[in-house]
């Protein structure tokens, strides 16, 4: 037998975060492109509506007359009702923002981190930096719906653990996400840097970004994949060691204890003072993933790569360009991430908002 009001709440839940995403993406909307839209009733659609604007979310805009009859209400989005933060960690520093309900960065914070630093100095720079970055950028409390941590991997998301991360001694097995929620007093989302970023990217870029990947380089190498619209993270949530396939058979070790992977051979040419060299590798690398996953755009990040945008683009484009086989079909952007530092850390904050008002489920969220 049928239960009166059985699932209403998530059903809510679902249709209000169907609206809050269109209208993110939409300047102005009314009750019926809300419909046509989401293929919600009208009925429906008005109660949206009416919860979230009493919630504050979305505001009156005027109205727009059709003939005869009443005329609809337009609405627009408050960014201004709800915000985010994001964490970029990386192994020498954490690097904050504060995002509003679109995802635009409205402050940011860096902190430096201690060499090899412990779960518990992570989380004292963090809780000191977002401090700072609320002072200089007060905000109610209650309007903040969570924070991001965009981290090294290997990383299982999943279950919000930080597995053996990379060139970090003590992160084996850290239930960081957990940890962090309890520390801070906010949910928390945990992600792997790599995934939060190409989430910004998708985020800015639209419906376009169907199928694409972001390659940071930054104290390591990794990728981000969005594919078929959504992030990709693996069955073990550990996608995008893109540094650690090997290029060399035989040659160095590298950290993650395999010989001749790109992100040992790419270091060393940089150590060399040889960045044409690291980039072309690079290069070698991104076509090695293209020829594997037919992404349509390459999207470039990380404070390593940026200190030289220019060859890295110039290499990594030629690499596409002249590698890929039948580049004349199999098409590929190349660009750099408009985000700048700001990627890994907007990205974090974004999943944070997707969870809760962009996409219909709280999975990977932990906290208050």
């Amino acid at each position: 037998m049928d239960t009166p009001g059985a699932g209403l709440g998530y059903l809510r839940g679902y249709n209000d975060a169907l609206v809050v995403g269109l209208a993110r993406t939409a300047p102005r909307f009314d009750r019926s492109s809300v419909v046509a839209a989401t293929g919600l009733t009208p009925q429906a659609v008005s109660k949206v509506l009416a919860r979230l604007a009493g919630d504050g979310l979305i505001e009156p805009a005027g109205v727009r007359r059709q003939g005869v009859g009443k005329p609809a209400t337009i609405y627009r989005i408050v960014a201004s009702s709800r915000y985010a933060i994001g964490v970029h960690v990386t192994r020498t520093r954490v690097r904050l923002v504060l995002t509003d309900l679109v995802g635009s960065v409205v402050a940011g914070a860096v902190a430096p981190l201690p060499a090899d630093f412990t779960p518990g100095q992570l989380l004292d720079r963090i809780g000191e930096a977002r401090a700072e970055l609320l002072r200089r950028h007060p905000v109610d409390p209650v309007r903040i719906v969570g924070l991001g941590l965009g981290m090294v991997g290997p990383l299982d998301h999943a279950n919000g653990i930080v597995r053996d991360a990379h060139r970090l001694r003590h992160w084996h097995d850290v239930p960081l996400r957990e940890l962090a929620a309890d520390r801070l007093h906010m949910a928390v989302h945990l992600d792997k840097d790599v995934t939060a970023g190409v989430t910004a990217e998708a985020w800015r870029r639209g419906a376009g970004f169907r199928d694409g990947v972001l390659i940071m380089v930054e104290s390591g190498i990794g990728a981000g994949l969005w594919l078929g619209g959504a992030a990709y993270r693996g069955a073990h949530t550990n996608a995008g060691e893109f540094g650690h396939t090997v290029v060399q058979f035989g040659g160095p070790r590298c950290v993650c204890g395999r010989d001749g992977c790109l992100e040992v051979l790419h270091d060393r040419a940089v150590a060399a003072d040889d960045v044409a060299l690291a980039a072309r590798l690079l290069g070698v690398g991104v076509v090695n993933l293209l020829q594997t996953t037919d992404v349509g755009h390459v999207v470039l990040a990380g404070a390593d790569l940026l200190r030289h945008r220019d060859v890295y683009v110039d290499e990594v484009a030629a690499a596409v360009r002249l590698q890929v086989p039948r580049a004349d079909w199999l098409t590929v952007g190349v660009s750099v991430s408009a985000l700048g530092d700001d990627v890994i850390a907007a990205g974090a904050a974004m999943q944070v908002l997707n969870a809760a008002y962009g996409r219909p489920s709280l999975d990977g969220v932990v906290g208050q």
